[in-house]
């Protein structure tokens, strides 16, 4: 007779352990929707393992409800007189596996649709990774583009020097040449040209024209044969210096203009990063100081280039603008709202902060960690700290601890939420 009552108990427990691992599925999968893309991958991963988990946990109680079926079975063959009351029991105890049956369909579709799950968010996952190896390699090949072009300008910059060394060695023995004529013969370059040859006249005779040509030659001076020998190099060298000189002005016609693109477009990235950055410095200055008023502004929007950024913080009840003129605590709340504002423009899958709230009171640790909060659902952050409102937030805790006469070893403790 105690054992119908130990059937009961026991579909009784199954009903309720099925109930709990369902309440608790439900509940984790609730949680894993707010975490960011890796975790999702991640906890889609372990919730797969839970619910195989699960669905062999069901499989072994059903298990055990067919042989305690298979006992009952037997008991009421051996025993007519509880027949009809056991007939009721089996019943029940059919309808226990009929429902299990269909939990552990319920769970291998809930299983099934987690693991489309897990490849849509991976497949998401390697198109993002390729987009920034695609965007890599162009700012790779962009810079091996300038060095070479730099490397080139280099290289024309030295064979101009060089041709205009030449160029003035050049004209130095031109004038030495004019400066020659000049004072020892009286003369210029196309007067000594024009010069015909000596001819022998009548009344002269050879030893007197010897004499006079001598005569000449000393006024003349020594003279130098290869002149027009070397005139001709010197000619070709200046020629191809002329030519070098040009194709250096054509590189630096088009070096400027790889410049002037590459310049546009560092405004053009420029722009849009200030702008985002902007639009939620003021967003989260508000929420940093309610009834306050930041913003970011250039010091020269029209050189972008070369302008400055200022900011402006004007919390609620003061009417100062500088940060000099705030307080500590103030001056880093500000801080931490301009650097949250860069997360939030260009966000990162984690960031580190390294005792950033050290200067805050309570008032305004409280905000931060408000902000703290609010960015934990976009991406892992990493807080060195010492307060300990800040680690009472945290997921896990993370600390180094050494022992009298020992080493120091590394002690994690995960916070339950």
């Amino acid at each position: 007779r105690d054992r119908p009552r130990l059937v009961d108990l026991e579909a009784q427990l199954v009903e309720l352990e099925v109930a709990e691992n369902l309440e608790r599925s439900a509940a984790t999968a609730t949680h894993t929707k707010r975490r960011d893309l890796g975790d999702r991958i991640r906890v889609a991963a372990t919730k797969r393992a839970e619910f195989e988990a699960s669905a062999s946990f069901l499989g072994e109680q059903k298990t055990r409800v067919e042989a305690r079926h298979a006992e009952i079975s037997t008991q009421l063959e051996a025993n007519d007189e509880e027949r009809e009351g056991s007939s009721g029991r089996l019943n029940r105890v059919g309808l226990i596996l009929a429902a299990l049956a269909q939990l552990r369909e319920l769970l291998q579709a809930r299983l099934d649709s987690l693991e489309q799950e897990v490849g849509r968010l991976r497949e998401q996952r390697t198109q993002i990774s390729a987009e920034v190896r695609l965007a890599a390699d162009r700012l790779e090949l962009l810079r091996g583009e300038r060095t070479a072009i730099e490397k080139r300008a280099a290289e024309i910059r030295e064979l101009a020097a060089s041709g205009d060394i030449t160029e003035t060695e050049r004209r130095f023995k031109l004038d030495s040449l004019r400066e020659m004529l000049r004072n020892e013969l009286s003369a210029g370059l196309d007067e000594a040209m024009a010069v015909p040859e000596p001819q022998v006249g009548e009344a002269d005779t050879p030893a007197s024209r010897v004499r006079e040509l001598e005569s000449d030659l000393r006024r003349m001076g020594p003279i130098n044969p290869l002149a027009m020998q070397e005139y001709e190099p010197l000619k070709e060298r200046h020629d191809f210096v002329a030519e070098q000189l040009q194709d250096v002005r054509n590189g630096r016609r088009e070096l400027n203009k790889v410049i002037a693109a590459v310049d546009a477009e560092i405004v053009e990235v420029f722009s849009s990063a200030f702008t985002d950055v902007a639009e939620n410095f003021e967003q989260i200055f508000s929420t940093l100081f309610p009834g306050g008023e930041g913003r970011l502004k250039l010091t020269d929007p029209n050189q972008m280039l070369e302008a400055g950024i200022e900011l402006e913080a004007r919390p609620s009840g003061k009417n100062v603008r500088k940060l000099s003129l705030l307080s500590g605590g103030e001056r880093s709340l500000t801080a931490l709202a301009f650097l949250f504002a860069i997360f939030r423009s260009r966000p990162s899958p984690f960031y580190v902060l390294d005792e950033v709230e050290a200067a805050l009171d309570d008032i305004n640790l409280h905000r931060f960690l408000d902000l703290v909060s609010e960015f934990r659902q976009e991406a892992q952050l990493v807080i060195v700290s010492h307060q300990k409102r800040t680690m009472e937030v945290a997921d896990v805790l993370y600390g180094v601890s050494m022992a009298p006469a020992g080493s120091s070893r590394v002690l994690s403790e995960k916070v339950s939420s």
